[in-house]
């Protein structure tokens, strides 16, 4: 049976869920979601999402939300097929994997999702991006990339000289973060920048933004 995730490619949950089944080279469906005509506020999506959010994963009985929840069930299931993206055979390696997650989750996302959502998604919607927002989200997300320049100054990726799920949940912010007048932010440190290079080179993330860009 087919796995299908509910939502939109140009949804950063979405594009992170999508990412994680490229790289684990699995098929999927995709069922569109009408997200700005409020169709995830439908009984048919709170159904898999109570919480009105895309996306959701329905695979056979299983029904699972939240993208991280869903990477980490693919990256588990399909663990010998594609990349190993949680070091199933090495416990030092995997409890590294789960740091650098967390610290996506808890520093680096809250720090730049505001700065898109003003930019980008704002505008989308009709308003005026927030520059006070924006500012006071810039200064936070600086003293998470000054640590990430610290960790990648010794290590390839955040857990190590592997890629791993951490790495990959940075894909879909920093995609459009890029497009950004603050983009420098990254480019100006040099270890971040070869990373995000390197990372942004993989053919799971070329077919992420592939599928954003067909909408």
């Amino acid at each position: 049976m087919t796995i299908k995730i509910y939502g939109v490619p140009i949804s950063t949950c979405t594009a992170r869920a999508t990412a994680c089944l490229y790289e684990k080279e699995v098929d999927f469906e995709l069922v569109p979601i009408n997200f700005f005509g409020g169709e995830h506020k439908q009984p048919a999506i709170l159904s898999k999402n109570p919480f009105g959010q895309i996306p959701a994963l329905e695979d056979g009985d299983l029904t699972l939300f939240e993208s991280r929840a869903i990477t980490a069930y693919v990256a588990e299931k399909f663990k010998e097929t594609g990349t190993d993206l949680i070091r199933h055979n090495n416990l030092k390696e995997a409890a590294l994997v789960e740091v650098w997650i967390q610290v996506e989750s808890q520093s680096f996302d809250p720090a730049i999702t505001p700065i898109v959502l003003e930019y980008v998604l704002a505008p989308m919607k009709g308003k005026t991006a927030d520059k006070a927002v924006i500012d006071a989200n810039l200064v936070k997300l600086e003293k998470v990339l000054d640590v990430y320049e610290s960790r990648l100054s010794s290590t390839k990726y955040l857990a190590g000289d592997f890629y791993s799920l951490a790495d990959l949940h940075h894909y879909p912010y920093t995609h459009y973060f890029m497009t950004t007048p603050w983009a420098s932010l990254v480019n100006d440190r040099p270890h971040v920048k070869a990373w995000w290079e390197d990372i942004s080179s993989r053919p799971a993330y070329k077919k992420m933004t592939e599928a954003m860009a067909s909408c």
